[in-house]
C-alpha cells in the first residue's frame, strides 16, 4: 500500500470560514478535486445554502467557495488507506493548520465535516488552540451510508450554521 497525499488548501483573499475533511476520496484525488464524488453532498448543500444554481466545472464551484469566503482544506497531510473509508485511514500526517490559521486572522470558524475530521483536529490542534475562533463537527458529507447519516435535507439544516459567520 502506497501512501497518499491530499490536496492544497483552496483558499480566497479573505476566508472567514475553514471547511476541513479528514483526506480526499480515491476518486476525489484521482480527479485531483474536493469532493469529486458526484454521490457526496458537499457541492449540493454549498450551492442550495446560497440559493444558489449548481455548477458542474470544478472551477466555476472553487470561484463560487472563494467568492462566499469559505476555504477548503483536510485535516490530514497523507496517511496510507485502502480504498476511500476514514475508517480505513492508517499513519496519518496532519497539514499545518496552524500556519493557515495564523495566515488568516479574519477566520472565525472552523467546521470539521465529519467525525474523522473532527477528531483528527482534536487530535493534533486541540478544541482550544485558537482563542476566538470557534472549532464545530457537522454531519459528513459523504455519500456512505451509516447509521449516524442524515439525509441531504437533514445535512442542509445542520450545515446552515455556517452562515452565521460569513
Amino acid at each position: 500500500m502506497e501512501r497518499i497525499f491530499g490536496l492544497g488548501p483552496v483558499v480566497g483573499d479573505d476566508p472567514k470560514v475553514l471547511i476541513l475533511g479528514s483526506m480526499p476520496s480515491v476518486e476525489s484525488l484521482r480527479k485531483q478535486e474536493y469532493y469529486g464524488n458526484k454521490r457526496n453532498h458537499f457541492w449540493k448543500i454549498m450551492f442550495q445554502l446560497f440559493d444558489s444554481h449548481e455548477r458542474t466545472e470544478y472551477e466555476d464551484k472553487i470561484a463560487f467557495i472563494k467568492d462566499k469566503n469559505i476555504a477548503l482544506w483536510d485535516v490530514l497531510y497523507s496517511c496510507y488507506r485502502e480504498g476511500s473509508l476514514d475508517s480505513n485511514i492508517k499513519s496519518e500526517e496532519p497539514n499545518e493548520i496552524e500556519s493557515f490559521v495564523k495566515n488568516h486572522p479574519n477566520l472565525r470558524l472552523i467546521v470539521c465535516n465529519g467525525t474523522k475530521a473532527y477528531k483528527s483536529y482534536q487530535k493534533y490542534m486541540g478544541l482550544n488552540r485558537f482563542p476566538g475562533l470557534e472549532v464545530i463537527k457537522l454531519s459528513s458529507t459523504s455519500p456512505v451510508p451509516g447509521k449516524y447519516n442524515k439525509t441531504l435535507e437533514g445535512k442542509l439544516q445542520e450545515w446552515k450554521k455556517i452562515k452565521e459567520y460569513l
